[in-house]
């Protein structure tokens, strides 16, 4: 049963950081394209980040780049995305999911496995 837990959110002061990870078992994670997705309420789901399996392909969603940093630890079956800078429109649950298409995608649609997803709140 593959399972993909998300952790590292809180409520945090705009300006400021939060690193998320998320665990995934169940899976051959180093055949996975790994992705990193936000919903806030009331919106649809963002592309926030996406990884290759090996980590050589990064791609950011454009609300983030500069700010976000995706990085996976195969050894660990884990990925991470370390925040900075966030401002009150970075709240959202965030939520990662996995991939095992060729290409590492940028469209939810595409991902077979997600979690549940982990709350950041940032307040001004």
């Amino acid at each position: 049963q593959v399972q993909l837990v998300e952790s590292g959110g809180g409520l945090v002061q705009a300006g400021g950081s939060l690193r998320l990870s998320c665990a995934a078992s169940g899976l051959t994670f180093n055949m996975y394209n790994m992705g990193w997705f936000r919903q806030a309420p009331g919106k649809g789901r963002e592309f926030v980040a996406a990884i290759s399996r090996t980590g050589d392909s990064i791609y950011y969603g454009d609300s983030v780049k500069g700010r976000f940093t995706i990085s996976r630890d195969n050894a660990k079956n884990t990925i991470y995305l370390q925040m900075i800078s966030l401002q009150p429109e970075d709240t959202a649950g965030y939520y990662c999911a996995a991939d095992r298409s060729f290409r590492t995608s940028l469209y939810a649609g595409a991902y077979e496995y997600w979690g549940h997803g982990t709350q950041v709140t940032v307040s001004q």
